[in-house]
């Protein structure tokens, strides 16, 4: 079953295309890079969004807007699915589900809030965790502004359930996105880490600071390119940043 419904997410792929970077982006980002944003996906429409990371980890996820203000998705993956040797699939398929609670007015941001169970890279059976948690229960807020195209800010605070590691505390993140030109936005995000900071397992204490470029190609794909890790926190790949690739599509189906 978790095999049909990863399979299903590519298929998906090459039916929906509708672009997101630049500033004639249609829709906004509900991620920056590992960072959740206000961004939500509007009724009729479905998202499908692939992450290919370091050690062959491959994450597909899946989401709906299902009513105005609220969507909903599914998202899995395993290790060693691009390279050679037989793959690991992750134990259980992650879920998110996201709810605007204000639209952005003049003055004030956009806020949303959702739960997101997906982290990113290897799942740790020794500690039950991924090897960047996922978000939990989070609040984000995003405000935009007209700088020579757009510029948006984002703030969010979230809970994770992954804690068998003893860190959990609550944390916080924060991000920018510049669009340049129509089809380009430049990504950078900062996660505190507050709940990754016990040097006795995975994160240095230092945070996880991300940095990404979006391309919106012809009016379906959007490419993502990411250095994620840029001050090395993660102790389990020391030394460099890890690069990855993501392929983000979005149309209406009803």
């Amino acid at each position: 079953m978790r095999k049909i419904i990863f399979l299903l997410s590519f298929l998906v792929v090459n039916i929906f295309p509708q672009g997101t970077a630049g500033e004639e982006a249609k829709f906004q980002y509900r991620y920056l890079i590992d960072m959740p944003s206000s961004g939500i996906l509007e009724k009729g429409y479905v998202a499908v969004t692939n992450d290919v990371m370091p050690a062959g980890v491959l994450i597909s996820r899946m989401e709906v807007g299902v009513f105005d203000g609220l969507c909903f998705g599914i998202s899995y993956g395993g290790e060693n699915i691009i390279g050679s040797g037989n793959p690991r699939w992750f134990n259980l398929p992650g879920v998110n589900v996201r709810f605007k609670l204000f639209d952005e007015a003049i003055a004030l941001p956009s806020i949303t809030l959702g739960f997101d169970s997906q982290g990113k890279g290897k799942y740790l059976d020794s500690t039950n965790r991924y090897s960047v948690k996922s978000p939990g229960f989070f609040a984000t807020a995003t405000k935009n502004y007209e700088v020579l195209g757009y510029l948006s800010l984002h703030g969010s605070v979230n809970y994770s359930l992954e804690h068998s590691d003893g860190d959990n505390f609550v944390n916080f993140m924060v991000g920018v996105e510049k669009t340049i030109g129509k089809r380009v936005s430049l990504l950078l995000e900062y996660d505190f880490a507050f709940n990754d900071n016990n040097t006795d397992h995975y994160g240095a204490g230092a945070g996880y600071c991300n940095f990404g470029v979006r391309w919106s190609l012809g009016d379906g794909l959007t490419l993502g390119l990411d250095l994620r890790d840029l001050f090395s926190n993660q102790k389990l790949t020391p030394g460099s940043a890890d690069r990855a690739i993501r392929l983000e599509y979005i149309r209406a189906i009803f």
